[in-house]
C-alpha cells in the first residue's frame, strides 16, 4: 500500500471556482503561524550536541518562555506581548502584538533529557541537548513457545 504524501497544513487546493489556495488569501506569516506553531526553528549537530535555535524576538526569557524535554520531544512554549507608541506633533501611532506560541520538536535517537542548556541573546533562543556518543546494540528478544 502506498504511503500518502505528507502535506503542509492549509496547503489544500480549493475548488476551481474559488480560484485560489489558502496561502494566497493570507499573508505568509499568518499561514506560518497556523502551520508551525508560530516559532521558526533550525536544528543542527555540533560536536555531539543537538542544537535547536528558535527565533523569538521581543520576549523576556525569564518570564515569557518555558522549555521542557520529555519523552523524546523538545517543547518550547510561551507568550509574547509587545507594544510600541510614537507621538509627534501631528500624529500618534500605536502598535501591539501579543499571543501564545508553541513548538514541539521531535528529538533524534540518542538525545538525552539530562544536562539540557538554553540561552537567549538578540532574539534567538538556543537549546543545546547532549547526544549519546556510543551506539547501543539492539537487544535480542527470545521467543517463548506457548502451549
Amino acid at each position: 500500500m502506498a504511503t500518502p504524501a505528507r502535506r503542509e497544513p492549509f496547503s489544500i487546493d480549493w475548488p476551481e471556482w474559488f480560484g485560489r489556495r489558502f496561502e494566497d488569501w493570507f499573508p505568509e506569516r499568518i499561514v506560518e503561524g497556523f502551520g508551525k506553531g508560530g516559532v521558526r526553528v533550525e536544528e543542527f549537530s555540533d560536536d555531539g550536541t543537538l542544537v535547536v535555535r528558535a527565533e523569538l524576538p521581543g520576549i523576556d526569557p525569564d518570564k515569557d518562555v518555558e522549555i521542557s524535554v520529555h519523552d523524546g520531544l523538545l517543547h518550547i512554549k510561551g507568550e509574547r506581548s509587545e507594544h510600541e507608541e510614537e507621538t509627534k506633533k501631528t500624529f500618534y501611532r500605536s502598535e501591539f502584538r501579543y499571543g501564545m506560541f508553541e513548538r514541539t520538536v521531535p528529538l533524534p535517537a540518542g538525545a538525552t533529557e539530562k544536562d539540557v542548556r538554553a540561552t537567549y541573546k538578540d532574539g534567538m533562543l538556543e537549546v543545546r541537548i547532549p547526544m549519546k556518543t556510543a551506539e547501543t546494540e539492539a537487544a535480542k528478544v527470545p521467543v517463548q513457545r506457548l502451549g
